[in-house]
């Protein structure tokens, strides 16, 4: 009983609900966006844990008739707090764009902003201290590879009448601009080098942009063979032929060096090889070395899946560093290729050590030996004490007081500033209080990569619309674990999520399309604002991912590989490897999201498979569309010695 007792404690811990004065916090956040907040209306919600925003939300808007003695009074009432860093910064751009010096260098703190950084050099100039750390900073901070704001440009004038700026660092800047490919800078900087400079480093910009044959007359120095290395390097990315010829001239006219060959030819291997154009395997073999790094070295491996070519493929893993060799990933590869090759013991070695990972490839493994999925799931701190202590934190109770009230930005300003404060256990409790109020990205943003971190299944995948999500799934016969899967894959379960693309909602559809499959379903469209109604969303992106199922003959992987990147490239991959098996499928796609996507997708089915149902359709399986028996469902466990859960 008291076991019990101490349990139902722990579950009723929660942070305060604030739903009875949420009206009178929304009202007074509706005035203070117009700067019409009265002491009237602020003393009526003097004891809301959001009062600080709402003073501060006010003050941002009338700091140029508020008199500055109120304006500190502020920043000192709410100093440590995401609220009060919030208004010292919109004050420190008011006081710069009004050349208050003094008093923007009272209330100046550290800052990583590049304008508020400028701005304290001009204010220290303007108020006569220019002295030794003022140019070592102002130094510093033109030392960029970036173009910087005009806040910079008084006290970088002052630098350069001083001598500060002379013609070594310039050279300098040009340098790292040009290696980044900032063209348009190099130009600027170099019209104050002499003549002859000037033009070199205008030749080099040009070359940059579009190689040219005048760069084997360039002297054979350092900085020559820097900027060729860089410039066929950018070039090979869109003719990897057009930079191996060049390359050719000028390593011998520059008397290139390993490193900047390898440089270039990294990158003639990579872009070749990425899209598996004629001559990619002599090419990687090309590469010295010391120019590879684990991205290549995966391609090369995929290189030689590609081809078939099962002993390429075991040289190509050989070559790999240990660490990557032992990934999940390529361990079960490495298990393919030796059972492929009669290697049966080898392989089933290699199966088991990635099957004791709760990973994508780990699942395959499991599924080649016939075993359980590896799954060792942990949970929040059930301390009544620290749960308490975090659910009554004040900036937990203001993040997400803001977030339900859709203050996105400050809330994650608040959170931000919360997660500084809290140490694992609590941050772990705090996402889980995070979840609870309907706040489910918390986990994917917050929570960490450290293996154990990722253990935290119930936080990671959570499992929102549920009763929608089962019966839009069980409407259009597809695997409600997918679709939890695909959703969280897309939005974390955040119903208003948006994309670059315009992509909208839960399962971030493209209004365009959910439009189509509204018709198709003979639903009235209301337009794209409807999508953030997660029922609509559901109802709309469950129907098209049955209908991308369909489109590609129930074979789910291939459905999933065109939700994510349309029919097109799909119906190519399907051309280019006739007859693949799946996982081999999927590891030689040649977008890299499209196949991480994939693998996610599958990996998380699995996840949300165990929280619906506590079994497993087998990876194998769902990846074809097909579906088992119950009998036939993986179950799960949890090995004694688990390797590293670096997916899903």
């Amino acid at each position: 009983m008291a076991g019990l007792l101490a349990v139902n404690a722990t579950a009723q811990v929660r942070p305060p609900d604030l739903t009875d004065q949420r009206s009178a916090i929304l009202e007074a956040f509706r005035l203070a966006d117009q700067g019409q907040l009265s002491l009237t209306d602020l003393a009526r919600v003097e004891d809301h844990p959001l009062l600080p925003w709402v003073e501060v939300t006010q003050l941002r808007r009338k700091l140029a008739t508020t008199p500055t003695r109120e304006v500190r009074a502020a920043l000192a009432r709410h100093e440590g707090l995401a609220a009060g860093d919030w208004l010292r910064t919109t004050w420190l751009h008011h006081l710069a764009a009004n050349k208050r010096w003094s008093d923007f260098l009272a209330d100046y703190q550290p800052s990583d902003s590049l304008d508020l950084r400028c701005a304290h050099l001009a204010a220290r100039l303007a108020t006569g201290a220019t002295d030794a750390a003022w140019i070592a900073d102002g130094k510093a901070l033109w030392l960029t590879a970036e173009s910087l704001p005009s806040a910079c440009d008084t006290p970088f004038s002052s630098l350069l009448a001083l001598g500060q700026i002379d013609k070594d660092l310039r050279w300098q800047r040009i340098e790292l601009a040009l290696l980044a490919g900032q063209t348009g800078l190099a130009r600027f900087l170099a019209r104050d080098l002499p003549a002859a400079e000037a033009a070199r480093a205008k030749d080099y910009a040009d070359f940059i942009e579009t190689p040219h044959a005048r760069a084997a007359q360039w002297p054979k120095d350092a900085r020559s063979r820097a900027v060729a290395a860089e410039g066929l390097a950018r070039l090979a990315r869109t003719s990897p032929d057009a930079a191996e010829v060049q390359l050719a001239t000028l390593d011998k006219a520059l008397d290139l060096g390993e490193t900047q060959r390898g440089k270039v030819l990294y990158q003639v291997a990579l872009w070749t090889v990425a899209s598996y154009l004629p001559g990619a395997r002599e090419r990687l073999a090309a590469v010295p070395a010391s120019a590879y790094d684990e991205r290549l070295h995966e391609w090369r491996v995929r290189e030689a899946l590609n081809r078939r070519d099962d002993a390429g493929a075991l040289d190509a893993l050989s070559r790999m560093p240990a660490a990557q060799r032992n990934d999940p990933r390529w361990q079960y590869f490495e298990a393919r290729v030796r059972e492929r090759t009669g290697q049966k013991e080898a392989a089933r070695a290699l199966y088991a050590k990635a099957a004791a990972t709760a990973t994508f490839h780990g699942f395959l493994a499991a599924d080649r030996l016939g075993q359980a999925y590896a799954l060792c799931p942990l949970e929040p701190s059930d301390d009544a004490a620290l749960r308490r202590r975090v659910a009554n934190h004040p900036g937990l109770v203001r993040a997400l007081e803001l977030h339900t009230i859709d203050r996105r930005l400050p809330a994650i300003r608040e959170w931000a500033a919360l997660l500084r404060e809290l140490d694992d256990d609590e941050r772990k409790v705090a996402i889980e209080f995070a979840r609870d109020a309907n706040w489910y990205d918390r986990a994917v943003f917050t929570i960490g990569d450290a293996p154990e971190d990722l253990r935290y299944y119930s936080l990671r995948f959570p499992l929102h619309h549920e009763n929608v999500l089962r019966r839009e799934a069980r409407r259009h016969g597809v695997d409600p674990a997918w679709v939890a899967a695909q959703t969280r894959a897309e939005s974390a379960f955040m119903p208003r999520a948006r994309s670059h693309a315009n992509a909208m909602g839960l399962m971030q559809l493209l209004p365009s399309t959910a439009e189509r499959t509204a018709r198709r379903l003979g639903l009235a469209w209301t337009g794209a604002a409807s999508l953030y109604n997660p029922e609509t969303n559901m109802i709309l992106g469950i129907a098209h991912l049955r209908h991308e199922l369909d489109e590609h003959a129930g074979i789910a992987y291939q459905a999933i590989a065109a939700y994510n990147a349309g029919p097109a490239p799909v119906q190519r991959w399907n051309r280019d490897r006739p007859g693949f098996d799946p996982d081999l499928w999927i590891e030689t796609v040649t977008y890299k999201e499209t196949r991480e996507y994939i693998a996610r997708v599958l990996a998380f089915s699995v996840i949300y498979d165990w929280r619906l149902d506590g079994t497993a359709v087998p990876v194998s399986e769902r990846m074809l569309g097909r579906t088992v028996a119950p009998a036939a469902r993986r179950s799960f466990t949890c090995p004694l010695s688990p390797g590293p859960d670096t997916s899903p």
